[in-house]
């Protein structure tokens, strides 16, 4: 039976005075009610789970009281750094609740990038010295208070998937642009010889529809189905190594964001090859649709700071496409960031390929080449 959402909500949210993280589907129901419940001030949406781990040190520096983060578990390897140098019993012994959604939980259907993560979640707290306990009903409230009394140090909490009931909420922005139309707009535009690769959720996942939709083959593509934010890293690492092909990062806002210190690297390099496009829609649109704070920031004047040859934003078809064709013919590294809508459904394909059939497929075509 799943645990009421609002109750649990305000129950923490009268212990607690402070939340940040980032979203998660199994956490959207949850989130949708701490969103609605709390002032902007005490429920921030980070760009990665480190940082909620950071602020809530802040919060907690200053009023004594514990904070809580909210994450995925594969958030855990953005988290551990402040946890264990910061938080720790060892260190400074600054307590926080950390509410976790355990994504690939043993026995339990799920995508394979969460595997992994989700056989090694409980033994990564186990060895980090955090106390866990799997959810179950509020009185996990008061054990965490317990274990705070305890060692003053983090406490978890892992979500199991539909842990919590629904709380309803529509999330939306003022765009129009469709991200699948974009993402076709930018596959009919390329005219050269290219690689792909597409960063996690929904942009992964249309990619993949849209090459089966039309017959195509995927071994152009790699799909970065986890490892969030690091899709132009890996668009890096390709573009260097393949010169003379064009390498185009397909990116969102909220990964852009996780991971912005790249972007610095990618300009420093001066790579003459690499479009970096980034769909943004201003929100986490694979885990619920919650927003980032890319509506704050303007992307394309960091990417020009940056370094990067061209940047420019585009809000329908024809200059997107425009653009592109421009980034095909010339050299340097371009960025093109495109104002995209929500999705406003969650019926969509997910790659039934084995990844790894994907990637040898992709790493095969350059074979294929040199012959």
């Amino acid at each position: 039976m799943s645990i009421n959402t609002s109750i649990f909500a305000d129950a923490l949210i009268a212990n607690f005075g402070f939340f940040a993280g980032v979203p998660d589907s199994l956490l959207k129901d949850f989130c949708a009610a701490l969103n609605d419940k709390l002032s902007p001030d005490k429920f921030v949406t980070t760009v990665n789970e480190g940082s909620a781990v950071a602020m809530c040190a802040g919060y907690t520096l200053a009023t004594g009281l514990p904070g809580v983060v909210y994450m995925q578990n594969s958030g855990l390897g953005n988290a551990i750094n402040p946890l264990l140098s910061l938080n720790d019993a060892l260190v400074y012994r600054i307590p926080v609740l950390l509410v976790i959604g355990w994504r690939g939980e043993p026995d339990v259907k799920d995508e394979p990038q969460h595997k992994k993560q989700g056989l090694v979640t409980r033994e990564l707290l186990n060895v980090c010295g955090i106390p866990w306990r799997v959810l179950s009903d509020v009185a996990d409230i008061k054990w965490a208070y317990n274990e705070f009394e305890k060692n003053n140090s983090p406490v978890a909490i892992l979500v199991k998937k539909d842990a919590f009931s629904k709380y309803e909420k529509i999330y939306t922005n003022k765009n129009e642009l469709a991200r699948e139309a974009a993402i076709e707009a930018v596959i009919d535009s390329l005219n050269c010889d290219y690689r792909i690769v597409s960063t996690t959720g929904m942009i992964s996942r249309e990619l993949y529809a849209l090459r089966e939709k039309r017959g195509e083959s995927h071994n152009r593509d790699f799909l970065t189905v986890g490892a969030m934010g690091h899709s132009s890293a890996i668009s890096l690492g390709l573009a260097m190594s393949l010169p003379d092909t064009k390498i185009i990062c397909f990116d969102g806002d909220g990964a852009v964001l996780m991971h912005m210190g790249a972007m610095a690297t990618i300009g420093s390099l001066k790579v003459k090859n690499l479009i970096h496009v980034v769909f943004n829609n201003e929100a986490h649109d694979s885990v619920g649709g919650q927003a980032t704070v890319a509506g704050n920031v303007n992307l394309t004047e960091i990417a020009k700071s940056c370094g990067y040859s061209s940047a420019c934003c585009v809000k329908n078809v024809m200059d997107l496409k425009n653009a592109v064709s421009v980034g095909c013919v010339e050299e340097g590294l371009h960025f093109i960031e495109i104002k995209v809508a929500l999705r406003t459904d969650t019926d969509l394909m997910r790659p039934s390929d084995d990844l790894e059939n994907l990637k040898n497929a992709f790493s095969k075509l350059k074979k294929e080449a040199d012959k």
